[in-house]
């Protein structure tokens, strides 16, 4: 009796750990409800089944078979309850933190802008641009940071003000010089911007790459170029390359972020010049669709309209009025009878001062100043104090007008002078020096004596160099 009670006291401890089991799996938030029931089962179950153990020493009973079968079923269950990882003890995983930016308090660079759904190839083109190489470089500037990340905002939104100029241009028929210049002039303040944080952040470390954005943006000025727009997109990126050059040089070895910021620049405009030779190859393509503008006025001096003939219904007309109508346009009558004639004053090549009007055949075109888009070189040169000084290892001369008695003296082999935005002035250097820099300037000369490694000249125009030294 005490071994069947034993028996059926096992059977029902392996039903309560099956149906739990059952239950861990279907709810997963009594994890530890499950744990604790477990633990308490499994002493009733050791205290039964050693006591029944004790019992059983003293009197054999036939089903011995069926316990040594529960008790292997027990360990089984057993087993795979402690398998499960439902019952494994956890803790939660805390949530986690942002990482803190690289670039410190440096705002987001990208703002995307919806894609819409056109059937228009350019400006579906256009949009694969700034999703694509566009993102590429704003992304770089982004984990490079500084002034990078804040010059990658002004080309953004450049890049973003000439997409919206597309899309005006895919709606409407070309507007008038005057008109086009004014829905030019945001695309280029923006490109002025861009410019001008180079020039208020000479002292940056990052110099050469807002020179090489500053001096190949003027690229998005392809949209007032014609015939062939996209070598000049070509040529300003030509011009950049000067500048990605020296980040390359002096980047490649210490951070390869700084080279792919460089590739990603080149291959962004290379395939602007691509979008611009498939889609707009003679110039910016304007849809011809007139917005209702009223027809132009006859110019002075022209022949007046012709009379708007009568309206005659055919079908309704007796076969006789019919025959009669047609024999008199045969003769001309109807049409010729409110012409006037032309008499040979009247004709401009026998009176040529007749040329000098406005003619029937020619409307007189207005003059209207234009606003040309910034382009690099010299240019003129700003209203700025000349600056004659040296900082370390680098001489700076900048924004002299019409001296021509600059002399560096006491040059160092290590020393390198930078002359900079310069008019109609000579530098001597004396001394052997490490380089010499020329950056957009104007009817210069440069002498010096011996250099250890070479002379540039960037974006200048008439410029001269002399090697005074004699070997």
């Amino acid at each position: 009796m005490e071994s069947d009670s034993a028996n059926r006291n096992m059977r029902h401890l392996i039903e309560l750990f099956e149906a739990r089991k059952k239950l861990s799996e279907e709810e997963e938030g009594a994890v530890n409800t499950v744990v604790i029931e477990t633990d308490q089962e499994r002493q009733k179950m050791n205290k039964i089944f050693h006591g029944s153990e004790v019992e059983h020493t003293a009197t054999v009973h036939s089903p011995a078979a069926d316990l040594e079968s529960l008790i292997e079923r027990l360990e089984r269950v057993t087993s795979r309850l402690e398998r499960l990882p439902v019952l494994r003890a956890h803790t939660p995983t805390p949530p986690c933190s942002p990482a803190p930016s690289a670039a410190g308090d440096v705002p987001p660079v990208f703002q995307s802008t919806t894609i819409i759904e056109t059937d228009n190839m350019s400006i579906n083109g256009y949009q694969d641009l700034m999703q694509g190489p566009l993102l590429t470089y704003l992304e770089l500037s982004k984990q490079i940071g500084g002034d990078i990340a804040t010059h990658a905002n002004l080309v953004n939104d450049a890049f973003q003000e000439q997409f919206r100029y597309i899309q005006l241009a895919t709606s409407r028929s070309k507007p008038s010089q005057a008109e086009e210049m004014q829905l030019l002039a945001p695309t280029s303040e923006k490109i002025s911007s861009i410019q001008q944080y180079r020039e208020k952040n000479r002292a940056s470390p990052f110099f050469n790459h807002l020179s090489a954005i500053s001096e190949s943006i003027p690229a998005l000025g392809w949209v007032a170029v014609s015939p062939t727009p996209a070598p000049y997109v070509k040529e300003m990126n030509d011009a950049g390359q000067f500048y990605t050059n020296r980040v390359l040089k002096e980047w490649k070895e210490k951070d390869k972020t700084h080279v792919d910021w460089c590739r990603a620049w080149v291959q962004l405009l290379s395939d602007l010049q691509a979008y611009v030779k498939q889609f707009h190859t003679t110039g910016l393509v304007w849809s011809g669709k007139s917005a209702g503008a009223p027809p132009p006025p006859p110019p002075a001096g022209g022949l007046p309209p012709p009379p708007p003939l009568p309206e005659v219904d055919f079908a309704s007309a007796p076969a006789d009025d019919r025959s009669a109508l047609f024999a008199e346009i045969n003769k001309g009558e109807a049409i010729t009878s409110s012409l006037r004639k032309v008499t040979s004053e009247m004709q401009t090549h026998k009176n040529p001062q007749l040329r000098q009007g406005p003619a029937p055949f020619k409307a007189a075109a207005p003059k209207v100043p234009t606003k040309a888009l910034p382009t690099p070189g010299a240019g003129v040169l700003p209203d700025k104090p000349p600056v004659f000084s040296r900082d370390g290892k680098k001489w700076l001369i900048e924004y002299q007008k019409g001296n021509s008695n600059l002399v560096v003296e006491n040059a160092e082999m290590n020393n390198v002078v930078y002359m900079f935005r310069c008019r109609d002035s000579a530098l001597t250097v004396r001394g052997k020096i490490n380089g010499v820099v020329l950056d957009s300037c104007t009817k210069c000369a440069v002498v010096f004596d011996n250099l250890v490694s070479s002379v540039e000249f960037v974006n200048c125009q008439s410029v001269q160099m002399q090697v005074s030294a004699v070997r």
